[in-house]
């Protein structure tokens, strides 16, 4: 009985190896593997948006503070007028030029300069210290 035993082991584990394949297994659904066009995103150009290169808090003439998150493409930013309150996007239509968007919102300046020109909804434009 003892030496059925590990004879039997044997025999099932041969029998679980036999049943391994070494093939390939891919998995494509719908496609053939090697046709890309099926995947669009791998064919596009993919512009990512620009990341934040600096963030400023800059207090104005008329004592009130506007948070600025200057992005890296140098011609747009995001400015809130309270501490974690939505960001509006202002843009230029080239780097260096001033930023503006829609309600009022306008930006000139460098996130480098120590003061810059900032106009919100219902002010006019004013000069603001980091």
């Amino acid at each position: 009985m003892m030496t059925r035993t590990p004879l039997m082991l044997m025999l099932v584990a041969a029998a679980a190896l036999a049943g391994c394949n070494d093939g390939s297994h891919t998995i494509v659904a719908g496609a053939n593997a090697e046709d890309n066009s099926v995947n669009a995103a791998a064919n596009a150009n993919v512009t990512l948006p620009p990341t934040i290169a600096a963030t400023k808090i800059y207090r104005c003439a008329d004592n009130d503070v506007v948070y600025v998150d200057w992005l890296s493409d140098g011609k747009s930013a995001n400015i809130r007028t309270e501490q974690g309150g939505s960001p509006t996007q202002v843009v230029a239509a080239e780097p260096g030029k001033p930023m503006t968007a829609a309600g009022g919102f306008s930006l000139k300046g460098t996130p480098d300069a120590p003061s810059v020109r900032i106009a919100v909804p219902g002010q006019s434009e004013e000069s603001c210290k980091a």
